[in-house]
C-alpha cells in the first residue's frame, strides 16, 4: 500500500496569521474512561470483597490505576467531583435550564431558555449539534425512559413533547395550564407523571398520550415530582413548604413531609427507594426515611435558596446540591460539614444538575448561559477550585459561624511539610493546620547541661543501696522558648527536692 506524504497543516489554520506569525494550537482537555474500566475489568478477578480493594498511591503516577467510582463500593469520599474540567457555551447566550445525560454517556443534552437542544461531546466536551426543539419556549424538564428508546420534555406552555433517541420528533400533547416543572417515568416506563405552576401533578399513559389520574392536593405551585425507583409511589415538592408522597393509582395522598420553613423547590429518590431528598429556600437540604416517615439528617451550608440536588449513580450516600449564589457543594449521608466545595462555581443560580452515568463526570447548567463539567482530582493533587478541600469548613468555635471563604493557595514551605494526601481529593488536612500541628509537635533537645538527669545520693543515715529507681524520661520544652526545670525521680524527700547533690568525700 503506497503512502501519501504529509503536506503540512490545511491552509485555514494560516488564513488569518499575520507575516512571520506561527500558528497557535489550542489543547482540548479530555476526560477517557476507556483506561478506568479496563482497569475495574482487570481487578474483578482479584478483588471479591471490600477487604481486597487496591488503593491508589497518592503520586501522579497513581493515575494509572485509577478506576470508576464502580471499583470503590465503600469509599465515597474517592468520587467528588469537584474538579473544574471545562464551560461549554452557545454561540447564541440564553440561560441552561436543564442537563442531561445520554443514556450510553457519550454526549450531554442542555435545554435552554430559548427552547433549544445542544449536544456536547462526553469527552472533549466540544459542541457537536443544536435543534430548535420548542420553538422559543423555555424548555424546562426533560427526562428519558428506562429503556433509552425514548425523550420526553416539558416548556413553559404547558406542552410536553415526545422525542426518539434520533431526535426525531414524535408527538406534542398540552400537559398543563402554565409551565412543566418536573418529568419523572415509571419502573415499567408505561407510565409517566408530570407537574406544573398550576399546583397539579398528573398521570399520563405513555402509549395512549391521555391523562389517567390529575393529582391536586398541594396549595400552591408544584416545583418537583420524582417516581419512586421501584415502587408506586410519588414524590412531589411544591412552594406551600411541604413534600407529598402520592399513589398513582388512585391519586390520594399517602403521607405528607414537614420540616422545611420554606418553598421545596427540588426532590429526589435515592437507588435505594428509602431515602428521599429535598431542597428548599431556607438553605437547608433534608434526608427523609420514609419507613419510620423522619428526617434522617439536615444539611445546612448553602448561603442562599437550594435549587438544585442529584444522587450520585454508585455511591447511595452521597449528593451533590447547586445553590442560589452558583455554589455547588458535595454531601456524604452521615456527615454535617460538606466534603467539597465549590464556592462560585457559577455566576448565577445553578438550575440543573447530574452525574455522568458512570459516576466520574458531573454536569451543571446555570442562569449564567454556561454549562460546566466537573470531574475528580487526581491522586495527590491540591484542589485548587473554588474551596474544594476533600473536607467540610471548621466553624467558628466562638460565633458557631461559617467561614465565608475556605480557599488557600499552599505554599512550598506548606506543601514540604504537609506530608501525604488522600488518593483522589488531595490533602488529608488543611496545610496551615498542618504546619502548626507539626510545630507544636516538634521536638527541641534540651539545654547541654540537662543531657543527663541529676545524680542524687541517699540522705545520711540509710545503709545499704538506694531503692531502684525508675527510668528517667525527659519531657520536651513547650513552646515560647522558656525551658522547664527537669523533674525529680520519685522517692526523694520534698526537703532535698531543693538542695544540692551531696558531695562525696
Amino acid at each position: 500500500m503506497a503512502t501519501v506524504p504529509w503536506k503540512g497543516p490545511p491552509q485555514r489554520f494560516f488564513n488569518n496569521l499575520q507575516p512571520g506569525e506561527q500558528p497557535k494550537i489550542q489543547q482540548r482537555r479530555t476526560i477517557d474512561y476507556t483506561g478506568t474500566v479496563i482497569k475495574l475489568q482487570q481487578n474483578r478477578v482479584i478483588c471479591r470483597g471490600p477487604l481486597d480493594e487496591q488503593y491508589i498511591p497518592p503520586t501522579p503516577a497513581g493515575v494509572l490505576e485509577m478506576m470508576p467510582p464502580a471499583g470503590y463500593p465503600t469509599s465515597p469520599i474517592t468520587s467528588l467531583c469537584a474538579k473544574f474540567v471545562h464551560v461549554s457555551n452557545n454561540k447564541r447566550r440564553y440561560p441552561v435550564n436543564v442537563v442531561l445525560w445520554t443514556p450510553d454517556g457519550r454526549r450531554l443534552l442542555t435545554g435552554a431558555q430559548n427552547g433549544e437542544f445542544t449536544l456536547w461531546n462526553g469527552q472533549c466536551f466540544n459542541f457537536d449539534s443544536a435543534v430548535m426543539a420548542h420553538e422559543g419556549h423555555a424548555i424546562r424538564a426533560m427526562t428519558y425512559n428506562h429503556n433509552e428508546n425514548w425523550l420526553i420534555t416539558g416548556d413553559d406552555t404547558g406542552s410536553v413533547k415526545y422525542w426518539q433517541s434520533n431526535f426525531n420528533h414524535v408527538k406534542v400533547i398540552p400537559a398543563h395550564r402554565e409551565a412543566v416543572r418536573g418529568l419523572s417515568f415509571s419502573p415499567t416506563d408505561l407510565k409517566f407523571c408530570s407537574c406544573s405552576d398550576d399546583t397539579t401533578v398528573k398521570i399520563w399513559d405513555f402509549k395512549k398520550c391521555v391523562t389517567e389520574v390529575t393529582i391536586s392536593g398541594h396549595g400552591s405551585d408544584v416545583k418537583g415530582v420524582d417516581w419512586h425507583p421501584c415502587k408506586a409511589l410519588l414524590a412531589s415538592a411544591s412552594k406551600d413548604q411541604s413534600a407529598k408522597l402520592w399513589d398513582p393509582k388512585t391519586g390520594k395522598c399517602v403521607a405528607t413531609v414537614h420540616g422545611h420553613k420554606h418553598t421545596v423547590g427540588c426532590v429526589k429518590w435515592n437507588n435505594n427507594g428509602n431515602w428521599l431528598l429535598t431542597g428548599s429556600r431556607d438553605q437547608t437540604c433534608k434526608v427523609f426515611d420514609i419507613r419510620v416517615m423522619k428526617v434522617l439528617s439536615t444539611y445546612r451550608g448553602q448561603n442562599k435558596e437550594v435549587t438544585a440536588v442529584t444522587w450520585h449513580p454508585e455511591h447511595e450516600e452521597l449528593f451533590v446540591s447547586g445553590g442560589q449564589d452558583g455554589s455547588l457543594l458535595h454531601w456524604v449521608v452521615g456527615h454535617d460539614n460538606p466534603q467539597a466545595e465549590a464556592r462560585g462555581a457559577h455566576e448565577g443560580p445553578v438550575w440543573s444538575l447530574q452525574f455522568h452515568p458512570l459516576g466520574h463526570l458531573l454536569c451543571s447548567g446555570s442562569n449564567d448561559c454556561s454549562a460546566k463539567f466537573w470531574c475528580r482530582n487526581r491522586p495527590g493533587e491540591i484542589p485548587r477550585d473554588g474551596g474544594a478541600r476533600g473536607h467540610g469548613p471548621v466553624e467558628n468555635a466562638s460565633s458557631g459561624t461559617r467561614p465565608t471563604n475556605t480557599s488557600f493557595e499552599p505554599t512550598d514551605e506548606s506543601m514540604d511539610d504537609a506530608g501525604p494526601s488522600i488518593p483522589g481529593i488531595g490533602l488529608a488536612h488543611h496545610p496551615s493546620t498542618m504546619v502548626a500541628h507539626t510545630a507544636a509537635h516538634q521536638y527541641r533537645p534540651p539545654p547541654s547541661s540537662m543531657h543527663q538527669p541529676p545524680h542524687h545520693q541517699p540522705p545520711p543515715g540509710m545503709t545499704g543501696g538506694a531503692p531502684p529507681q525508675p527510668a528517667y524520661h525527659h519531657q520536651p520544652p513547650a513552646m515560647g522558648g522558656h525551658v522547664p526545670p527537669p523533674m525529680p525521680p520519685p522517692g526523694i524527700p520534698p526537703s532535698m527536692r531543693g538542695a544540692p547533690p551531696a558531695q562525696n568525700v
